[in-house]
């Protein structure tokens, strides 16, 4: 299936509050701080702050953020009561540009043992919250909590009330990261087709990756129509995460033309807003993560290696330095082969004789099997000067 058309994508970073109030992610003001002008680096649509109602400290912090942020419009989530957009009212007085985000739980499991109300009651308090928000902002936003096991006729008629209240976005998050892509496809063609919301109102996404599918959800509520996309920087998030910004971001540009989308997302700066995660958090990113890990552009196999040597476009489908990252990297171990070992002796300033190459490759190969991987120094050592032939004689002996 081809695109579904031209159009901007908004990108909802939520790292300073679905990320940040999750197990091992918890930020100090100054790395609050730090994070969002990091976000406004990036250039994103909206940056969620906080919950300005949950805390003093909360509080605080959305006010802070307000202060200092330009761009990116400043946003406070909030239950559907008069307290909470209180609140966020109060905090998000200092920002240019400001949203109210309003939500409360749909789903059957949600009405009975969280909020012990009847649909009725929770349509009623749709409407009151969300035009209570709009007296007081251009821009609100409604949240359906647990959007993904709702009913769908029910969660239509949520969303319709909220529309009718003055909502302008219209959120259906996966709350507890549950459905599939095609099943999320489905629910919102029928949503956009059931709303009709006009031109000045946007459906958006917020999933979670308990399965594993948070950026693959995303992705296919795109295609579906969806114009918002809320997520976070190294995929942070309550229990497993929630969609990687980076990933959905990169998916969208690499993949246009199948996408036919754009977002406003400076891309460059992902590496620097990952780096910086890191270290307010304390959390290393792994590895192999897409698009930021240390591995996104590194390469040991033997023919990757050679591949990359001879035209980086068999092995990568985007650039380093797309993302912020350090240029491609051709890592010796086990699983190299001679072209990069003597590429990198190469770059090293190394002539080796060519009577000594096949002693080098066989001490190089032993060297590897006993480590992860082999350094500059190591490399260095097995082609010293006048020591050469001794080095690589007791090194495959």
């Amino acid at each position: 299936m081809s695109a579904t058309g031209s159009g901007h994508v908004r990108i909802f970073d939520t790292t300073l509050r679905d990320g940040e109030q999750s197990p091992g992610f918890s930020m100090t003001m100054k790395g609050k701080l730090r994070m969002a002008k990091a976000l406004s680096a990036l250039n994103v649509d909206v940056i969620e702050a906080g919950f300005a109602a949950a805390s003093p400290g909360d509080f605080e912090s959305v006010k802070a953020i307000a202060e200092v942020v330009n761009g990116p419009r400043v946003c406070s989530l909030a239950r559907v009561t008069k307290s909470d957009i209180d609140a966020a009212i109060e905090a998000l007085e200092p920002a240019s540009h400001k949203r109210a985000h309003v939500f409360i739980g749909t789903s059957p499991i949600h009405r009975k043992h969280k909020l012990n109300l009847r649909k009725g009651e929770i349509l009623d308090k749709i409407e009151e919250g969300v035009a209570y928000a709009a007296k007081y902002f251009d821009d609100v936003e409604f949240s359906a909590e647990d959007a993904l096991r709702t009913e769908k006729t029910f969660l239509a008629e949520a969303m319709r009330t909220a529309l009718d209240a003055g909502a302008k976005t219209l959120n259906v998050p996966d709350t507890v990261g549950y459905t599939t892509p095609e099943e999320i496809y489905d629910t919102f063609r029928y949503l956009i087709d059931a709303v009709e919301p006009p031109e000045d109102v946007v459906f958006s996404s917020h999933c979670h990756n308990d399965l594993g599918l948070a950026v693959a959800n995303s992705l296919a509520a795109v295609r579906a129509g969806v114009r918002q996309i809320e997520c976070t920087i190294n995929g942070i998030g309550e229990r497993a995460g929630n969609a990687a910004m980076e990933e959905v971001v990169m998916a969208l540009k690499t993949r246009r033309s199948y996408f036919g989308l754009d977002t406003q997302i400076r891309t460059e700066e992902f590496h620097n807003a990952s780096r910086s995660l890191e270290e307010v958090t304390g959390e290393k990113v792994q590895r192999n993560k897409a698009i930021v890990g240390r591995n996104a552009f590194a390469h040991e196999a033997g023919i990757h290696q050679h591949g990359m040597l001879q035209n980086r476009e068999t092995y990568e489908i985007m650039k380093p330095e797309d993302v912020g990252a350090p240029k491609s990297s051709l890592v010796l171990g086990k699983h190299s082969g001679k072209h990069a070992l003597f590429a990198r002796l190469e770059e090293l300033g190394h002539e080796v004789d060519p009577d000594y190459t096949d002693a080098i490759f066989a001490a190089f190969k032993k060297l590897a099997d006993e480590r992860h991987e082999v350094t500059d120094e190591d490399l260095r050592t097995l082609v010293s000067g006048a020591s050469n032939r001794v080095v690589v004689a007791e090194a495959v002996s």
